[in-house]
């Protein structure tokens, strides 16, 4: 399928999609309680990446992600998307977001919750770019279906099809797979897959699973705890498009070998 709708691209195009310096973020929980969650996260993402924010809990992952997206705001440190602060990404409509949870209007269909980027943007709803997505979600047929009617991983489908419904230049994805099961969270994955090679978009994914990250990402970021940190970063040098077969693979094998013993590094030990 041909994208019509063209990823917009920012005016300097030499400029990398994310750019983050020396990140630090701290919560004050009261009664002078401060609580680190994230110290000198400094990372770059290029356009087009597919980059796996991997880690265990506390670690961080799901703040840089709202700090990237403008929801959170570092307490020291910068972050830059398109060379502008993420707030201007926001007022431009260029962000795509989907958490866990599909947050889709139960009363609305399945064309209706695509649709509401553009409601929100207040721009005349884009009929064939809404089919669009539902046929690249794999949802033709469903035009007309409200929420109650559909599965947990046809939410999910609908919930990145209005992600992408404003042709964002970065689409930011926070477990959005977490809730399912493992059989309907790997076929999801694979679709995926399939969404991002045909639109291109700079995507980063919040994920606790290893084979997700292996199988979407060009790179993956392992963050640790105690406080939220970078711990190291791994090139995925698996071939695209990555299939079931790709899952037995030698080399998957051994990368996920070494993102579980990287990820058993980053968690504090019980003497700690």
């Amino acid at each position: 399928m041909t994208n019509s709708h063209p990823i917009q691209v920012a005016a300097t195009l030499d400029q990398p999609a994310i750019s983050l310096a020396n990140i630090g973020k701290e919560f004050n929980l009261g009664r002078r309680r401060v609580v680190t969650a994230l110290t000198g996260v400094t990372a770059t993402i290029e356009r087009g990446e597919f980059v796996a924010l991997l880690g265990p809990s506390g670690c961080g992952k799901s703040t840089l992600l709202r700090i990237i997206s403008g929801l959170e705001k570092p307490t020291s440190g910068t972050a830059l998307v398109e060379g502008s602060s993420p707030e201007q990404l926001i007022s431009d409509h260029r962000l795509g977001f989907a958490f866990q949870e599909h947050a889709l209007l139960p009363w609305a269909t399945v064309s209706e919750n695509i649709a509401i980027p553009f409601r929100l943007a207040r721009r005349p709803i884009d009929r064939a770019r809404v089919s669009e997505l539902v046929a690249l979600v794999g949802l033709a047929g469903f035009e007309s279906a409200r929420p109650k009617q559909l599965s947990g991983g046809m939410r999910q489908r609908v919930a990145i099809a209005r992600s992408l419904a404003l042709a964002p230049d970065l689409l930011l994805l926070d477990e959005p797979f977490g809730a399912l099961d493992e059989i309907t969270r790997r076929r999801l994955n694979f679709e995926l897959a399939r969404i991002w090679a045909e639109t291109g978009v700079t995507t980063v994914m919040v994920t606790h699973s290893v084979d997700e990250a292996l199988l979407l990402a060009d790179r993956i970021i392992v963050m640790a705890t105690n406080p939220g940190r970078i711990e190291t970063e791994v090139m995925v040098d698996l071939p695209r498009p990555r299939t079931a077969e790709t899952l037995g693979s030698a080399r998957f094998g051994e990368l996920a070998t070494e993102l579980i013993r990287l990820l058993d590094h980053s968690e504090p030990s019980d003497e700690s």
